[in-house]
């Protein structure tokens, strides 16, 4: 649980930069990539991280701009990206604006139940790593390159001069 806004700043602002490096090595032809025919495609999970943003915050009384949870998966990798980039700034402009150290520990209703607003925020980053990972699979499947988060991806190292783990 976050009980400090420039904490979460600074997790925030990396896995941001980590979320963009990864959609920007999305296609708009990947987007349908699906590990089962009734799964979730590529663009689904990307589109669902960034209108999990707008939601979940706007239980907190947060205005983000952002896609309704209602908005159909663009088209469009590029589209995607943009609108990641513009609700995560939103995101971190709305919380510098109204919320203080102190709001953290202010409890919303939140799926059911009560959350303090640092849980909350720390449920989203996690919600968004959980999803990443989801994406990184489809993105192997699909032939695209992946990014590393939390190290090298399997590329990366070779691209050191390194012998990738196995």
């Amino acid at each position: 649980m976050y009980t400090s806004i420039s904490q979460f700043k600074k997790d925030w602002n990396y896995e941001r930069d980590s979320t963009v490096k990864l959609l920007g090595n999305l296609t708009d032809e990947s987007l349908n990539q699906k590990i089962t025919p009734n799964g979730r495609s590529l663009g689904f999970l990307a589109w669902h991280l960034i209108q999990t943003i707008p939601e979940m915050m706007g239980n907190t009384g947060l205005k983000i701009e952002g896609p309704a949870h209602t908005d159909k998966v663009p088209s469009s990798a590029k589209e995607i990206t943009e609108a990641f980039k513009k609700s995560s700034d939103s995101l971190l402009q709305q919380i510098e604006m109204n919320w203080k150290d102190d709001t953290l520990n202010t409890e919303d209703e939140m799926y059911g139940e009560k959350w303090k607003r640092g849980l909350t925020l720390l449920y989203l980053m996690l919600h968004q790593a959980h999803h990443r990972g989801q994406m990184t699979v489809l993105m192997r499947q699909a032939g695209l390159k992946v990014t590393g988060v939390y190290g090298p991806a399997k590329e990366e190292w070779a691209a050191m001069g390194m012998d990738p783990m196995e």
